[in-house]
């Protein structure tokens, strides 16, 4: 079973056991993170697709280390005029390792929402 799952602006796909890196997370390492805009979950031939999340829908996770990415390289250059600037840029990440992938809510989440409409 896997989901893909929005954060940062970007969609990943992510597997229970599985490491996956994304945009840069505040919290510390070791610390609990939930995706909660679940976007589709596919489960074997079964699979369900949100308009435009999933409801009751997450995927858990332990932020496991900080880091960045290898430098990429810019250069700009206009012919015949002496101009050349190069740069670099290195991408910040979060390596997150996905505990759960959870399809529906918990029961004392339920009967919390039920509490609160009456």
């Amino acid at each position: 079973m896997y989901a893909i799952v929005e954060t940062g602006g970007k969609q990943y796909q992510m597997e229970e056991g599985r490491y996956i890196d994304v945009e840069l997370l505040e919290g510390e390492k070791d610390s609990k993170v939930v995706f909660d805009k679940v976007v589709m979950l596919v489960n074997g031939k079964k699979s369900k697709v949100g308009q435009p999340y999933v409801k009751n829908a997450s995927a858990e996770g332990v932020i496991m280390e900080h880091g960045k990415s290898k430098k990429v390289l810019v250069y700009k250059q206009r012919p015949k005029k002496g101009y050349r600037v190069k740069r670099g840029h290195r991408q910040e990440f979060t390596r997150v390792m996905i505990n759960k992938i959870r399809t529906t809510a918990s029961k004392k989440a339920a009967t919390t929402e039920e509490a609160s409409a009456e």
